[in-house]
């Protein structure tokens, strides 16, 4: 592969408990207060926390029970997505500012691409500084970023000085902060892969980059080449500004737990609305129904069916989830029900084009400007 491929300038924004934050934006009483953003009181989830509630081990999908069990002061307000909604398009309009490459995750974080921006600026970190400055300006709100030459690294380090601050991870420093890196702290790797590879004797990035790619493999199936390709500074990912949709749900968690399939189909019916009608408002369709259930004892199960034609009426949706429903016998009485829809007819058959990152190009550009 050729060694002059450009390094991208990649600056990744995470709004700082963004729900939490906005909650108290909103209600400046609620400043400095411990507080939870969810529904449905204690038996609710947890959306978000802020940053006070966090220190009491308060945090998002957890049971409204359970966090109020850890802080009996907690302050628990409803969800308003159509706040989070207007605040998220704002902040986008000030990312706009600098380019158009703006990947969105969700509603309170995004990736940019600012290797050629509009304000001319060669350096990465003091863009991502200027931004973050921006909205606590204009929106009073605070966020934190992490830049660096890929997207992979510049999410990672986007929770390296949170709250409210950033952490800019050069190019000649990218092998080094990768082999130091806690397992844990790889994005994509989750608790029970964590759990895995401690047993296998990996703890760190550097453990990591010891492990063949065949080991990797064998070990971690298909997701083992990739983590051995990001430990080694690779994350064949571009920014992507139309960011395609790969699936659109809706769930309901139940003030009491539910027996018997002749009431949960009752809510299925509610469930099924809704996610019919954020289909038709996303003008989308999709032919993989998934029905999730989670049982009293909080054990998750999912299960799922592909149809030949592409959905989105609300009929079709529902009688496929009651035979997903019937399909077998439920282990508990449950918690939680929800549905949703993949294999969108936004997909396409064609590879994305990716910029393909040489190994050697780390090493070789230590002079490029961040």
């Amino acid at each position: 592969m050729p060694n002059d491929l450009p390094i991208r300038k990649i600056i990744h924004v995470d709004m700082d408990a963004f729900y939490a934050s906005v909650a108290q934006l909103d209600c400046p009483e609620l400043r400095g207060k411990p507080i939870a953003v969810g529904g449905g009181g204690t038996r609710g989830v947890i959306s978000a926390a802020s940053y006070e509630a966090r220190k009491f081990g308060v945090k998002s999908a957890m049971s409204g029970r359970l966090a109020i069990k850890l802080c009996p002061e907690l302050i628990v307000v409803k969800t308003n997505f159509a706040r989070y909604t207007e605040i998220s398009k704002k902040i986008r309009k000030i990312f706009y500012d600098y380019t158009d490459l703006v990947e969105p995750l969700s509603l309170d974080e995004a990736y940019l691409d600012v290797t050629e921006n509009k304000k001319g600026n060669p350096s990465a970190s003091l863009i991502a500084q200027e931004i973050r400055l921006r909205i606590f300006n204009e929106l009073n709100l605070t966020a934190s970023a992490g830049i660096s030459i890929n997207k992979f690294i510049a999410k990672v380090a986007s929770d390296y000085n949170k709250p409210n601050g950033q952490k800019t991870v050069n190019p000649e420093e990218v092998l080094d902060f990768l082999e130091q890196l806690d397992i844990r702290k790889f994005y994509g790797i989750g608790k029970v892969t964590a759990e895995k590879m401690y047993q296998k004797g990996i703890f760190t990035g550097k453990d990591l980059k010891r492990k063949s790619a065949e080991f990797l493999e064998e070990n971690f199936g298909k997701s083992g080449r990739s983590y051995y390709d990001i430990v080694r500074g690779f994350h064949h990912s571009q920014v992507k500004p139309n960011r395609i949709r790969k699936s659109l749900a809706a769930e309901r968690t139940f003030s009491k737990n539910l027996s018997s399939e002749i009431f949960m189909l009752e809510k299925l019916d509610y469930i099924a609305e809704e996610v019919s009608k954020r289909l038709q408002k996303n003008e989308v369709a999709g032919k993989t129904i998934t029905l999730k259930i989670k049982y009293s004892d909080f054990t998750l199960q999912t299960r799922s069916k592909t149809l030949p034609y592409f959905i989105s009426d609300k009929s079709l949706i529902l009688e496929t989830s009651k035979n997903l429903l019937y399909q077998e016998k439920l282990n508990d009485s449950v918690r939680l029900l929800g549905i949703s829809l993949s294999n969108l007819n936004t997909e396409k058959s064609t590879n994305i084009n990716t910029i393909v990152d040489d190994k050697n190009v780390v090493s070789a550009q230590l002079k490029f400007e961040f």
